[in-house]
């Protein structure tokens, strides 16, 4: 009997492990599953195609010129890079092209309207996918209270920055440090786009263009302007020239910190935060590939026009950057209203209405751009049962997804009334950088894949591959009985991806992301010791590019997945990882405070997940 009962006993524990094995088994396969894209009725987009390669420019370059052009280069050459900012956005913008291209060949796999979202769920799975997503939705509200907020100061400027007197006047004593003073222009303007877009605003390709028309206009207008009336002597300023500034009467502005004086006053440091901070201003021209739907040649149109928009973006920020510090002497820069106040500041007073008007007009269609497509991650996540279904609900008599929309305008609200903007830059600037890297690292897991090629057909080429796969199952026994790992990875047996491969890959690139961020951790901390020679940073900065360089020849010998594509990144698998190499380090700049923020962002995040999402979710174990 006793025998009975331990043996009983030895039973019903081993099921209960076996029961857990299992169940962690499952947890796990839910957290990997990856989105299914099934066939609809007809393969035509149901939107009409009528968006050309300039439409798609122009949307481009209307959504990514707002708030950075115009204000936040005026902080960042106040106070954090000084005339060094036009360096600062060479490598900000070296980062966004490379991100750009690993946009494009995703733009390009799909014809119909994608997200990083969606290329997360289909590649890496659902909890990268959530994360994508849920960080897209705070760059997309963060974009719009920013721009919001610096819609407010160019208006202020324009009648005389009556309003911010009397509202420091009014609540600066009651308001704690972390917070700004109440921004109610900001809130009103963003509550009544809110109300027009549940009400089915027309989203204008015409508005886009008379809007862009004007913002070239005017931008030119101060490029022009800069460097008639600018002087060089300002990128090489001494203390004694600041000394003499502060003994002089400077109108309306403040004196910033001189730092070291010169082209870089605040010496190598600077332009590395500046770099953070200027990735800020090429945000936006994802919204290209979101209009992929209604596009005339998206294989063509998409990576052409993503390319040219941020060729542009950098011309006109490097050119306003470098006009504004060659006018006036970067701690003489006005940070709320710098453009304006630059030609005040120089003696031609009626042109600052004229650049503060236009300044208007490029935040507005900066704004527009960023409205419209905030609401659509929302309800795809909803709808994808990843966030509440209720925040898919669809107006009845207009068609829209009401809940989403009032969600995040309201949301965002709130964001412009009480955060600073060079708050609400930091946090979008993580928000935008994570999901960037994230579409980087999908690109480099896919095209190591078989059958990856996303349409809602099956096409010629992948019923031929099937069919190769099909003709030499011998690579798959031969690889599937292969007991030499170290040979397996360095010589795969087969010429195309396999599941084994493809496996490896995805392994390859965990580990490259966690020795990146322990590298982009090093240099951006500790960049003084480093550079000077630390014995014990050297030592750890070398193994860990010998371990990268060793990872990444792995994934090199992997065979890619043969499966044409109408634009591809060159260069894998160096490319995605030189970006996710950019957008990691520049993470790293970021403030503490920036960082606490995003992470109270992404623990409610995975509240949500893990609470709601996980269970909810519509795609299969």
């Amino acid at each position: 009997m006793a025998l009975c009962l331990v043996f009983s006993a030895d039973l019903t524990s081993s099921t209960l492990s076996r029961m857990r094995c299992q169940d962690v088994h499952q947890f796990g396969q839910k957290l990997v599953r990856r989105q299914q894209l099934k066939p609809t009725e007809g393969s035509e987009s149901p939107k009409a195609r009528h968006l050309n390669t300039l439409d798609l420019v122009v949307l481009g370059v209307a959504s990514t010129l707002g708030a950075g052009a115009y204000i936040l280069v005026g902080e960042v050459a106040m106070f954090i890079a000084g005339p060094a900012i036009v360096i600062s956005f060479l490598v900000a913008a070296l980062s966004s092209v490379l991100s750009g291209l690993c946009y494009a060949e995703f733009g390009t796999r799909v014809s119909w309207t994608g997200s990083a979202h969606l290329y997360s769920y289909i590649s890496v799975g659902e909890l990268w996918a959530f994360v994508t997503g849920w960080n897209l939705i705070l760059a997309y509200v963060i974009a719009v209270a920013s721009v919001a907020r610096a819609w407010s100061h160019t208006f202020d400027s324009l009648i005389g920055n009556h309003i911010s007197q009397a509202l420091e006047g009014t609540f600066s004593p009651y308001m704690p440090y972390f917070l700004a003073n109440p921004d109610f222009v900001a809130l009103a303007v963003l509550l009544l786009l809110t109300g027009l877009l549940v009400l089915r605003a027309p989203e204008s390709t015409l508005l886009y263009r008379v809007f862009t028309g004007i913002i070239v206009l005017v931008l030119s207008f101060i490029i022009i302007s800069g460097f008639i009336k600018g002087d060089l002597h300002n990128w090489k300023l001494t203390e004694q020239d600041y000394t003499l500034n502060t003994s002089e009467s400077i109108g309306t502005s403040r004196l910033g910190p001189l730092g070291s004086g010169g082209f870089a006053p605040f010496g190598f440091d600077g332009i590395l935060q500046g770099e953070a901070m200027c990735f800020y201003m090429f945000t936006g021209f994802d919204a290209i590939v979101t209009k992929g739907e209604e596009a005339l040649n998206p294989q063509r149109s998409i990576p052409v026009s993503t390319m040219i928009t941020i060729f542009i973006c950098f011309l006109v920020c490097f050119g306003v950057s470098a006009a504004l510090t060659l006018m006036v002497p970067y701690y003489q820069i006005h940070p709320d209203s710098p453009l304006p106040e630059a030609f005040l500041l120089v003696g031609w007073g009626p042109a600052r209405y004229v650049v503060a008007v236009g300044t208007l007009c490029a935040l507005t269609s900066s704004l527009l751009g960023d409205m419209f497509p905030m609401p659509r991650v929302i309800y795809v996540m909803a709808e994808d049962g990843l966030l509440f279904r209720g925040l898919a609900q669809i107006h009845a008599n207009t068609g829209t997804p009401v809940m989403a929309i009032m969600s995040s305008g309201n949301l965002a609200a709130v964001m412009a009334l009480l955060f600073k903007f060079s708050d609400l830059v930091d946090l979008l600037s993580i928000g935008t950088l994570l999901a960037y890297s994230l579409v980087a690292l999908s690109v480099l897991a896919l095209r190591y894949q078989l059958d990856q090629k996303f349409s809602k057909e099956k096409t010629e080429e992948e019923i031929e591959m099937k069919l190769r796969v099909e003709e030499n199952p011998s690579d798959l026994v031969s690889e599937a009985g292969n007991s030499n790992i170290l040979k397996s990875l360095w010589f795969p047996t087969s010429t195309i991806p396999t599941r084994k491969s493809g496996q490896i890959v995805y392994g390859c690139d965990f580990l490259l992301v966690l020795l990146l961020i322990i590298l982009s951790l090093i240099l951006a901390q500790w960049p003084i010791q480093f550079f000077s020679g630390d014995p014990v940073l050297t030592t750890v900065a070398v193994l860990l590019l010998l371990l990268i360089t060793g990872v990444t020849a792995i994934i090199w010998r992997q065979p890619q997945s043969p499966s044409p594509l109408p634009f591809r990144v060159p260069a894998l698998p160096v490319f995605p990882l030189v970006n996710i190499f950019l957008n990691v380090y520049l993470m790293m700049q970021m403030t503490s405070g920036a960082w606490i923020q995003f992470s109270v962002w992404n623990a409610i995040g995975f509240a949500v997940y893990f609470g709601y999402g996980i269970r909810h979710s519509l795609e299969e174990n």
